[in-house]
């Protein structure tokens, strides 16, 4: 799958719908990173007789059954998230810090969420759910990688561009798409975020807030 593709057409009209701007510009994911996910997922799981296999950034694989140690298979794996999305997507909890600290950086920088929502009609119920949290910056849903979606968000802003994502998989994309950007890697669950494998290139593995937003702020060139 190519990372360097043009995003879906459903992605370039939401995208050509936002305000340009000279600003610089921070894309940011929301499962994992401002909403929390994995807490929410191992409860489900947990609920339907199943759990992790690992701390491990991967779900097919990587759950089974917890009685008979069943491994489930990709398409089961599918529909359990599809199925998971739809029963939370209006009320996942929002990890500490993550409101404050991005509605004090949008006083220098634009903010757009872009995130792999499953199920269409779900991003008005993320969008009312940040709301909620004092997060009314523009949502974007995209689907597979995010390189793409990145560079097309990127085009005609200002610079730097901060990217931030829980998924090795996306901020591979992103530094294939987007050299340029900076990359954040922000896991909120510390169980998770300490079974990474490192990554090259990134400016910080972080799952603080008040920590990630510092490490902005020196992204900023004065003048």
């Amino acid at each position: 799958m190519s990372t360097l593709s043009t995003p879906g057409r459903g992605v370039l009209d939401q995208i050509a719908l936002l305000p340009r701007s000279p600003r610089p510009l921070i894309i940011c994911d929301v499962d994992e990173v401002v909403l929390h996910m994995i807490l929410h997922l191992e409860e489900f799981l947990a609920a339907h007789g199943l759990v992790f296999l690992a701390y491990s950034y991967r779900l097919t694989g990587n759950i089974a059954e917890e009685a008979s140690g069943r491994v489930l298979a990709a398409d089961e794996v599918h529909r359990l998230v599809q199925a998971f999305f739809e029963d939370i997507a209006d009320r996942q909890t929002i990890v500490d810090g993550a409101a404050p600290a991005l509605t004090r950086l949008s006083e220098a920088f634009e903010i757009v969420f872009l995130t792999n929502l499953p199920g269409v009609a779900n991003k008005p119920l993320r969008e009312k759910l940040l709301a909620a949290h004092g997060l009314t910056f523009p949502v974007v849903t995209n689907s597979g990688p995010k390189g793409a979606a990145v560079a097309a968000l990127s085009a005609g802003r200002g610079q730097p561009v901060v990217f931030i994502d829980d998924s090795p998989q996306n901020l591979q994309s992103v530094a294939q798409a987007l050299p340029s950007a900076r990359l954040i890697q922000f896991v909120a669950d510390a169980r998770f975020r300490q079974a990474l494998d490192p990554l090259p290139g990134l400016d910080l593995v972080s799952g603080d807030w008040l920590e990630t937003e510092a490490h902005i702020r020196t992204m900023i060139v004065p003048g």
